[in-house]
């Protein structure tokens, strides 16, 4: 059974409690937020491979399940910033279009429709999987900057409101994923992740000292900030809830 870090397990509890105020919050609250809490939630599930793999789950042994992992992060960033353009129309026309129904259909249907994609293609290596992650950390890194674009116009909108707020909270929280996530996607650009180092290492390849205080540093936000973004999302939606009910 492989080891499950101290850092990874706090991730996962932090991200554990933010999934489920979250999917909690999408099914308590008005139609406009269900994208947004969605999302938080889906980002919950993508990260649920950590521990599978550090408790030697038997699917595991399917690469396809971790590419549906890495695809499933991908599509929470994108429902989310869906769910933030929706809440800016709204608080300019205080008009929303659709049902809650829809928004869960709709992800139930985009995720069927990836696992079928993974699963009829050719069993994914360790260079697709990588290529897929590097996929979902550069659009999370692009759209945590349209998100924290969009928070900001929100809050000029409903700057007298009662939740104005809260969403001050999203934009720590946008900052604090960026960080993780972006973190990330520079170690992997540079090959510095941990799984491209132990590659390179069994190829006969070296990993050179001269930048290992960068990579080091770069892996240390990535920690940090990832627990932060799990602590904060769960936070705001506990402040949101309060001033909601």
């Amino acid at each position: 059974m492989a080891e499950i870090s101290t850092v990874d397990l706090v991730q996962i509890l932090f991200w554990f409690l933010a999934g489920c105020i979250s999917f909690y919050f999408s099914i308590g609250n008005a139609r406009v937020w269900t994208s947004i809490s969605m999302g938080f939630f889906l980002i919950f599930l993508s990260q649920l491979y950590v521990i599978e793999k550090a408790l030697d789950m038997p699917w595991t042994a399917y690469t396809q399940l971790e590419a549906i992992h890495y695809i499933i992060g991908t599509l929470s960033i994108m429902v989310m910033t869906h769910g933030f353009q929706e809440y800016y129309i709204f608080s300019r026309t205080l008009e929303i279009g659709g049902s809650k129904q829809a928004v869960y259909f709709t992800i139930l249907g985009l995720l069927a429709g990836s696992s079928a994609f993974v699963f009829l293609n050719p069993e994914p290596q360790y260079t697709v999987l990588r290529n897929i992650r590097m996929i979902e950390n550069t659009t999370w890194v692009f759209l945590c900057l349209v998100n924290l674009d969009m928070v900001r116009k929100i809050y000029v909108q409903i700057r007298d409101s009662l939740i104005a707020k809260g969403f001050i909270a999203f934009g720590i929280v946008f900052i604090a994923l960026f960080l993780w996530k972006g973190s990330e996607l520079y170690l992997q650009v540079y090959n510095w992740d941990n799984d491209w180092k132990i590659i390179m290492q069994n190829l006969g390849g070296v990993v050179t000292d001269q930048y290992m205080g960068r990579r080091d540093f770069s892996i240390l936000v990535h920690d940090i900030a990832g627990m932060l973004a799990g602590f904060s999302v769960g936070g705001t939606f506990i402040y949101l809830v309060r001033l909601l009910r």
